[in-house]
């Protein structure tokens, strides 16, 4: 399945793919099989069920969430490149500095288009701010039943009390991007999806 898969992938196509994520050449590859692995349909396109199939995203509390990411707005398939450029996101930020190319624009795992992943993954109606409810989704989803909703709710307004400098009771990618610590963003990233060995059912 390897080689088949990777025999498929012209070489262009994965320096330009390089280029644009930072990818080595074996990861693009090896990544490319996975992607046929997932593609059930065998039309060289992913669906939302596709990605629902991977343990990992599918216990994940924010997977549909992040699965949603993978798909531009309005479309209900991915294909190999859009694949790509989403899980760069995922790459440390590290990696920059051994891959850097001064030619090219700011990095696909750089911070700032880090907090940018993760800011959307919270801002559902794409309004460019996360408003009490949209964070209140995400805690329930995160915590579950263990916090009862008064508890949340206080958790929620305490947040955006904390980020909203505006005084309009939502956070800004502005605000979000002063409230999310260094650290965080440098360890944002999800393994579950490219990683070789996952099963899938």
């Amino acid at each position: 399945m390897g080689s088949r898969a990777s025999s498929l992938l012209r070489e262009e196509d994965i320096e330009e793919i390089k280029k644009e994520t930072g990818f080595s050449h074996s990861q693009i590859t090896r990544l490319y099989s996975r992607f046929h692995s997932l593609d059930k349909g065998e039309n060289g396109a992913l669906s939302r069920e596709d990605f629902q199939r991977i343990p990992e995203l599918a216990i994940n509390p924010l997977g549909d969430r992040i699965i949603n990411a993978f798909f531009p707005e309005g479309e209900d398939q991915v294909n190999f490149r859009g694949f790509m450029r989403t899980l760069a996101h995922f790459r440390p930020v590290e990696d920059n500095e051994k891959n850097k190319d001064p030619t090219s624009g700011e990095p696909l795992n750089s911070r700032a288009n880090k907090l940018l992943f993760a800011f959307r993954l919270y801002d559902l109606d794409r309004d460019d701010k996360i408003s009490r409810d949209e964070l209140l989704q995400v805690l329930r989803m995160m915590v579950g039943v263990n916090i009862s909703d008064e508890q949340l709710g206080s958790i929620a307004d305490r947040t955006i009390q904390e980020a909203d400098t505006n005084g309009d009771m939502s956070i800004s990618f502005s605000e979000f991007t002063k409230v999310i610590p260094r650290k965080a963003v440098r360890v944002f990233y999800f393994r579950g999806i490219a990683h070789p060995k996952m099963k899938i059912h």
